[in-house]
């Protein structure tokens, strides 16, 4: 969403260290891993010079879900038989990289899996960018705990450069400024990535759905009760490979208790979608550390994210975005 933030352009993010845990990624060139299975998203650069990164074996945990083991190879995942890192080799891995700040894409529902990153970037000294809806930075224990160590951190779950949720959010924010009321609302979305073939086992969906829903819920100018409002992935569907489909309907009344309803269907590629954003945020996070801004750094984390610390309408986030970028107190 920006060419350049405090003179960084994309250009300028270097890949130091990685980590997965799929055995057709590790110990390859990290230019080599990006294209390995079970990625499926469209290629738009397919000529990646060598980063002299190669992928490193990480910590499994909680980050793959037991059902992937039903479905072919090429699209789930393969776990590597290679040792699982710990703590203290990530630690150091990330101390001799010169490792700046540690993105979390993990799967969803991996929710000690990212516990223990950020743990590993607390003990490096890095900052976090998390991307995936496990609530850390939203946390104010473990929020607390990056502001002690003088840290910052954004997070949690990150919103698409126009995905499901910033139209959804936009069209609620809509409603409200030209009092339309709101009754009742649904965000339903099709893939066929790893992201949705994991979200099929619902038990790792908590967090998801509280983050998409409170995104929504928290632009509304009066909060819907839990069954007027449903928002979150519906099914996997193989064939779409990295393109995801999300079906809205917003219905609500106008003027004298007229009914009215909204249907929209947007089809976006998932991956490169959020990719654009995160590449804002880990610029707004090298200006943080250069700062001294230490804990959530709110105005970037309401922007960028469903679920920050803080939440804005999205005018309001973009308004502080641009001041935060400038250097200006942002509140």
């Amino acid at each position: 969403m920006h060419w350049e933030i405090g003179g960084y352009r994309p250009g300028d993010i270097e890949v130091v260290a990685a980590y997965d845990i799929d055995l057709r990624k590790v110990g390859k060139d990290v230019s080599e891993a990006i294209f390995e299975r079970p990625n499926c998203t469209t290629v738009f650069c397919d000529r990646i010079p060598k980063t002299g990164v190669r992928v490193r074996m990480g910590r499994v945990l909680d980050g793959v879900a037991e059902h992937m083991a039903d479905h072919p190879e090429d699209r789930r995942f393969v776990v590597s038989d290679q040792q699982e890192a710990d703590r203290a080799g990530v630690v150091e891995a990330l101390r001799e990289s010169g490792t700046e700040i540690v993105v979390n894409y993990l799967p969803v529902g991996s929710e000690q899996a990212t516990r223990f990153y950020a743990e590993c970037a607390l003990e490096a000294g890095a900052a976090f960018v998390n991307c995936i809806p496990v609530f850390v930075a939203s946390d104010p224990a473990f929020a607390a705990r990056f502001e002690a160590a003088g840290l910052p951190i954004i997070g949690d779950d990150i919103k698409a450069q126009l995905g499901a949720t910033i139209t959804h959010r936009m069209l609620t924010d809509l409603f409200r400024k030209r009092g339309v009321e709101l009754t009742r609302t649904y965000q339903l979305n099709t893939g066929g990535n790893t992201d949705f073939l994991n979200m099929l086992n619902r038990s790792r969906l908590a967090s998801k759905k509280i983050s998409k829903t409170e995104a929504v819920q928290s632009v509304t100018s009066e909060r819907l009760s839990d069954e007027n409002i449903h928002v979150g992935p519906s099914d996997y569907v193989a064939w779409q490979n990295d393109n995801k489909v999300c079906f809205l309907r917003m219905e609500g009344r106008l003027f004298g208790n007229v009914p009215m309803n909204l249907e929209l269907r947007l089809s976006v590629e998932d991956s490169p979608n959020s990719a654009g954003v995160s590449i804002d945020a880990i610029r707004c996070a090298k200006l943080a550390l250069e700062r001294g801004v230490a804990g959530p750094v709110h105005a970037p984390a309401a922007y960028f994210m469903k679920h920050p610390p803080r939440q804005l309408t999205d005018d309001e986030a973009h308004r502080r975005t641009e001041a935060f970028i400038r250097g200006e107190a942002t509140g």
